[in-house]
């Protein structure tokens, strides 16, 4: 992206007339040609794409940056002249032609001498992986190093690794990148344990298929070569740069409204207010636990009085911390406006999982399952979980259990109208109330 965009600016600055040069046209393409590119899927080249299907996304991006083009000097500049439009085209096609089909030539070539490559085993060795392995083997362009397979039937040979079971082990040890399941050997609970392991361990999982194979909704075809195909397990919604900026932008501009129309005034309001009725900063700061397990600092109004246990014990039902101010704060959940700052600065999000204090994060690594998942996002300051009723105190292990089934459903299925939907429903808990708010 970074060198398309460098071409039409130089395409621009070489022109060098009045209206290509103007700093309205060059952002406007800009900002369209990041955008129509996410929406056109024309960054979505791997090593198995053909030089067709590049050729194809060329072509559908240039008939779309030329209805851009014109869309800007029939909006934007009616009535004006331009006679320099015919060579601008043409001078950025060619540099666009040249930056991607060249590209992607001089990378295939440049996997063809060892560079480049990706580790990869196969599980299962029926007909249809030995005919995936010739393949790997034979297109070095593809830039994949097979490192050999693993079977529950014993057919010795150089390749022959061990069986599945000894896979696991292997993929941490090689730092294997994608490992490649046989659909006709193994059996739908190996296959749902292998893809518990890759989530688990950041690795990527594709399936073999033989040619009756139907292929289900949770998977995705990609063609290798002409006569060979392989499943990918479809990515999860924040697998995909254009849905982390989508998210990335709604939560810039929603938390930007919220400092200027709501935070502008509450803010000072509420110092005077807690200030008044105890001692003590009138933000909290604690130290939790964000996106992959970093640390961040997260911001409250603080609704407590000074006390030396904040960061080792949740606050319960009738806390005598909290103050007068502070439990109308937390019942309302007006002390969590200070985390849209945390959002602004890109330690969180607006939706997303609750951040637990790091003890109760390292208490429950260890001991609730897909928890671990939970921390592939930014932590939210709002989230599904909280919405549907699982908030506050922690007194059971279902209550975590049900927290981290609703995390993880929210990381699976992920949309924006989904973050609204949210959106709109903490607010409405808000003003009607409820049980666990304090």
């Amino acid at each position: 992206m970074l060198l398309d965009l460098s071409v039409l600016v130089g395409v621009v600055y070489f022109l060098n007339d009045l209206e290509h040069t103007s700093y309205k046209f060059l952002g406007y393409m800009l900002v369209f040609w990041v955008f129509s590119t996410l929406f056109t899927g024309y960054y979505r080249v791997f090593r198995y794409t053909s030089y067709y299907r590049v050729l194809g996304l060329l072509i559908n991006q240039i008939i779309l940056v030329v209805l851009g083009y014109y869309t800007y000097f029939s909006v934007f500049r009616e009535g004006v002249l331009v006679g320099n439009q015919a060579l601008f085209l043409s001078y950025f096609f060619t540099g666009l032609t040249a930056v991607k089909v060249v590209g992607v030539f001089l990378l295939k070539k440049y996997r063809t001498y060892g560079n480049n490559y990706r580790k990869i085993i196969v599980l299962g060795s029926d007909s249809s992986s030995r005919k995936f392995v010739r393949l790997i083997r034979k297109e070095k362009e593809l830039g994949y190093q097979y490192c050999g397979f693993f079977s529950k039937q014993t057919k010795r040979s150089e390749d022959y690794m061990g069986v599945l079971e000894e896979s696991f082990a292997y993929v941490l040890e090689h730092e294997i990148d994608e490992i490649y399941c046989s659909v006709t050997e193994l059996t739908e609970k190996e296959i749902k344990k292998v893809t518990k392991f890759a989530n688990e361990n950041n690795r990527i999982v594709k399936l073999i298929p033989n040619t009756n194979e139907l292929y289900n909704k949770n998977t995705v075809t990609e063609y290798y070569s002409n006569s060979t195909l392989v499943l990918r397990v479809k990515e999860l919604p924040f697998e995909l740069v254009e849905n982390r900026l989508i998210k990335r932008v709604f939560d810039i501009v929603f938390s930007l409204l919220v400092c200027v129309f709501v935070l502008s005034w509450l803010y000072p309001l509420l110092f005077v207010l807690i200030k008044l009725e105890s001692r003590g900063p009138a933000i909290f700061k604690q130290k939790r636990e964000g996106l992959h397990g970093g640390e961040f600092v997260c911001y409250k109004f603080r609704s407590m009085y000074l006390n030396d246990v904040s960061d080792k014990e949740h606050a319960r039902k009738g806390d005598e911390r909290i103050t007068k101010i502070g439990a109308f704060l937390r019942s309302t959940s007006l002390d969590e406006f200070p985390q849209f700052f945390n959002v602004l600065i890109g330690s969180m999000s607006v939706v997303g999982p609750r951040p637990h204090m790091n003890k109760q994060s390292d208490l429950f690594t260890k001991e609730v399952r897909n928890y671990m998942k939970r921390k592939s996002v930014k932590p939210g300051v709002t989230g599904l979980a909280q919405v549907s009723g699982y908030r506050g105190e922690i007194t059971k292990k279902i209550d975590i259990d049900n927290r981290v089934r609703l995390d993880i459903f929210y990381i699976e299925n992920w949309s924006l109208a989904l973050d609204v939907k949210i959106i709109v429903q903490t607010m409405l808990n808000v003003f009607k109330g409820e049980e666990k708010a304090y």
